[in-house]
């Protein structure tokens, strides 16, 4: 099932989430759920408060879609992975800064370069709720570092640069107010 996007606004976009057990209702078909609405939206990545849940709870699939293929002919630096991460915290992140242009399926229309160390290590639970520990690296890290920050209750647009945020301070408060329009459904703060 195809779930509304919490727009910028919201407030559990804002909150630090919780951890969740095993026993979480419904967690299998939430996740199920997670993953057809990032590729219905066309994301690389989403997290359970995009959705209005405050849990510790992400997917990724970093796989690249069909058109993208044709486009690139390149090879991948890394190996395209699709993980789904339950309770994540940060071992560390390392590495020397790097910039990137990024955006966020809850803040549609704006994008922006971050900075963000090269590398981050990440202690969390996979859909079977066994321990994992991982080192990430890449656009890789960049997608797990950016929807580690939602359950952080960190946005992106909180990392952009002074004269950045100065820039796009309208455009985010037409998307406060629901005057955006997106590929996807979206569900914006109450007035």
């Amino acid at each position: 099932m195809i779930l509304p996007i919490y727009a910028y606004g919201q407030p559990v976009l804002k909150r630090v989430a919780d951890d969740i057990t095993a026993d979480y209702p419904g967690l299998e078909e939430l996740i199920e759920n997670m993953f057809e609405t990032m590729y219905q939206a066309e994301g690389v990545g989403l997290a359970a408060p995009q959705i209005g849940l405050p849990i510790r709870l992400f997917v990724i699939d970093t796989h690249p879609r069909e058109d993208e293929k044709k486009e690139k002919k390149e090879e991948p630096k890394e190996p395209p992975i699709k993980k789904v991460f339950i309770n994540a915290h940060k071992v560390d992140e390392t590495g020397e800064e790097w910039s990137f242009e990024e955006g966020c399926l809850s803040i549609p229309d704006i994008r922006g370069d971050v900075d963000r160390p090269a590398f981050i290590r990440l202690r969390y639970l996979d859909e079977h709720f066994q321990p994992q520990e991982e080192f990430f690296t890449g656009v890789t890290a960049r997608v797990v570092q950016h929807e580690y920050d939602h359950i952080e209750g960190i946005l992106f647009t909180e990392r952009l640069k002074p004269i950045k945020k100065q820039l796009i301070k309208r455009k985010l408060e037409k998307i406060k107010k629901g005057d955006v329009k997106a590929d996807y459904r979206l569900k914006f703060a109450r007035k």
